[in-house]
């Protein structure tokens, strides 16, 4: 399978992850934070390909988020915050793969971390840019939640979305 085949598979995924999150889950919300599974989808990128592809997908999922008519705030957030998940969750993978240290509850926690990262991120560069739309104190009940909702729908979506990643892989790269 070709890289533009590969990088087509990607974007399919992150644009149907973009589109329920907005569409779908947003309607839906719990104590007003929905599932990232946009962020979800990045995650299972930056185990499957590594840090490089990671970010790169990070970046893009995320300036779609930031771009989508639903988003009230300003863009290059998301961006940020995923391209920083995508590069820390394939290089901490990576490194953890060397060593031999590769199983199946690492995927929940990698999203649980670049859960609570992303949040992090996007709530501190609110505050930088004069975007923040709360108390500090009410930021940490939204990162606790959203955390606590991408760890749950995560074993849900990683074994299928990691399978189908899997396939997508050069024949010669294996992280997973």
């Amino acid at each position: 399978m070709g890289t533009a085949w590969r990088a087509a598979g990607v974007a399919g995924l992150v644009l149907v992850a973009v589109v329920l999150q907005t569409a779908v889950l947003s309607q839906m919300p719990v104590w007003g934070v929905t599932p990232d599974l946009v962020l979800v989808v990045v995650v299972g990128v930056a185990l499957v390909r590594g840090p490089e592809i990671g970010s790169i997908t990070g970046f893009c999922a995320g300036l779609a988020v930031d771009l989508a008519p639903t988003a009230d705030h300003v863009a290059g957030r998301w961006a940020l915050a995923l391209a920083v998940v995508g590069y820390l969750v394939g290089r901490l993978h990576a490194e953890r793969s060397a060593w031999g240290g590769d199983r199946p509850l690492d995927a929940v926690l990698a999203v649980g971390a670049g859960s609570f990262v992303a949040t992090s991120i996007f709530a501190l560069s609110g505050f930088v840019v004069h975007d923040a739309t709360g108390s500090v104190g009410r930021m940490l009940v939204v990162v606790g939640i959203g955390v606590a909702l991408d760890m749950v729908v995560a074993p849900i979506l990683l074994p299928p979305l990691l399978s189908l990643l899997r396939r997508l892989r050069p024949a010669h790269q294996a992280l997973i």
